[in-house]
């Protein structure tokens, strides 16, 4: 069986009349009675049919494709893509067949359905970075800009092999914050769930014990057992509560740009993590100027999409501030200076970098310091927390054990 040809699965690709369009994959019988099959975006499967028959095909089968299939498009997908692309364009394939293999061999049929949809829209006409914009949850501002400075200047292959670079990269530094924070995280949950067990189920049978006893209980083994009897009366309010105010915290997050504005504070101002989200954020932040300022974009239009690409609501609106500042004659290092957000460090190699006219090497000089610093906060905070994590665990976990056991010890004692 034959897969149909371009041509017909691209066929109707457009909406017409704002029409919405569904996705339908078709078998049937081209003019020698080869039987073939295909996709095909049309607003009924009476469109794809009568759009097969004008190409010469006898539809046998039309049916809705199931759009649910395959796992999440992830970033880390369109980087390994962008890498292949890059080298396939490098080494002389054409650019339909470079998306052609690139569908044959992703191993996420998401992926495969995206870039299906890619390059037909280039395939109608469209530029890469054209199509590339009309999916923007995958391919951002920053993407389809340097895209489109590739295909002005004539060094596409180039420009996607700086793209994929930055892409690796701004995905290794995302990788280390969150190896950073996942340990301490993942502790703190299994001691909560632990300390739960023990309060929910533990110490109300300990509790059973020393009411035999007939004897006045110390001190701290009253508080503890106070403590469980409030988590079995209101353990269902107090996960609720739990769960009812992370769920609110989250979806309050997404959709107040104050409140986001007040966490990035906030998380630049934690001791150890903090610094270490700056580090990141001022890497980020250089390497993606480097890369859009050496593929040819304008500083002031690619000021646009930088603080975007930061992570940070402070380093966006103080880039917007930047940009604004550059727009009327001042000079980045001094917009940088103002902002005050920005080390020492950092505004003098811009300077130099203006100076000398190698802004963007100056730039990826700093991201790459910057990426290193990460490294080795990331190491010091691990190596940091272990102990810290140990202490915690044995106060609290160590505290109960031993406020459960203080009546069984005094009983020995008395003995």
């Amino acid at each position: 069986m034959a897969t149909a040809s371009a041509t017909a699965s691209r066929t109707a690709r457009r909406p017409q009349g704002g029409v919405k369009e569904t996705l339908y994959v078709w078998e049937g019988k081209d003019k020698t009675g080869k039987l073939i099959r295909g996709e095909m975006r049309a607003a009924s499967d009476s469109v794809v049919k009568s759009s097969l028959r004008r190409q010469g095909i006898t539809p046998a089968k039309v049916k809705k494709q199931a759009m649910s299939r395959g796992r999440k498009v992830t970033e880390k997908d369109i980087a390994l893509f962008t890498r292949q692309l890059a080298t396939m364009m490098k080494s002389g394939v054409p650019l339909l067949q470079a998306f052609d293999i690139g569908i044959k061999g992703a191993g996420n049929p998401g992926l495969s359905r995206l870039l299906n949809e890619v390059r037909g829209e280039v395939e109608t006409g469209s530029s890469l970075s054209q199509a590339f914009s009309k999916f923007p949850l995958h391919f951002d501002k920053l993407f389809c800009n340097l895209v489109a400075a590739g295909e002005q200047a004539g060094i596409l292959d180039a420009i996607l092999e700086r793209l994929a670079t930055y892409k690796e990269k701004i995905l290794a530094i995302k990788s280390k914050i969150k190896s950073a924070l996942f340990y301490p995280g993942a502790v703190m949950v299994v001691s909560a769930v632990v300390i739960a067990v023990i309060m929910i189920w533990v110490v109300p049978t300990f509790k059973e014990v020393f009411a035999s006893f007939g004897a006045e209980l110390p001190a701290p083994t009253m508080f503890v057992i106070a403590i469980s009897d409030f988590f079995v009366a209101y353990w269902w309010i107090i996960f609720g509560l739990i769960i009812g105010g992370i769920m609110a915290a989250l979806s309050t997050y997404k959709r107040s740009v104050p409140m986001q504005i007040a966490v990035d504070r906030m998380m630049l101002k934690l001791p150890v993590v903090g610094e270490i989200v700056r580090k990141a954020t001022i890497a980020r932040w250089a390497r993606t100027l480097s890369t859009m300022f050496s593929a040819g974009v304008p500083l002031v239009e690619a000021l646009d999409s930088v603080g975007g690409a930061s992570g940070n609501h402070l380093y966006m609106l103080a880039t917007r501030t930047i940009q604004n500042e550059v727009s009327t004659g001042q000079s980045l290092n001094v917009s940088m200076q103002n902002s005050g957000i920005f080390p020492t460090m950092v505004v003098q190699m811009v300077s130099i970098g203006e100076e000398s006219g190698q802004l963007d090497h100056m730039l990826s000089k700093v991201a790459d310091f910057y990426d290193e610093e990460v490294d080795d906060a990331v190491a010091a905070m691990s190596t940091l927390l272990e102990p810290l994590i140990m202490v915690f665990l044995g106060v609290v976990i160590g505290g109960l054990v031993v406020a459960m056991y203080l009546p069984i010890f005094k009983l020995g004692a008395v003995v």
